[in-house]
């Protein structure tokens, strides 16, 4: 787990099941995803093939698709599941109290 501070992201009722929402913070870009079930997640926000904003893909389930080459990531744990993209990204820690989305940076 990370050793980082906690910083308010968004609020909970900003993002519905299967939606992505892009967070900008101190130089990094995040995408944040909601599951299915209600649970958030958050990842590096871009493509590990080209860096492209994944907040612009498409969610299925718990994997984002890339909007550029089609590659995809499980949200929950930033493992790349398909080619083109082969590099894991990022997960960070993730809570939700009164109502706002935390991420843990």
């Amino acid at each position: 787990m990370s050793t980082g501070q906690w910083v308010a992201a968004c609020a909970a009722d900003a993002l519905q099941p299967e939606e992505l929402l892009r967070f900008d913070h101190g130089g990094l870009t995040l995408v944040i995803a909601r599951s299915p079930e209600g649970g958030y997640f958050a990842i590096d926000g871009h493509c590990s093939h080209e860096k492209v904003h994944l907040a612009d893909g498409i969610v299925d389930g718990h994997i984002i698709e890339c909007p550029k080459h089609f590659g995809t990531f499980d949200y929950r744990t930033g493992e790349a599941r398909a080619l083109p993209a082969c590099i894991d990204l990022r997960s960070y820690e993730v809570k939700v109290e009164s109502d706002t989305v935390f991420v843990k940076i």
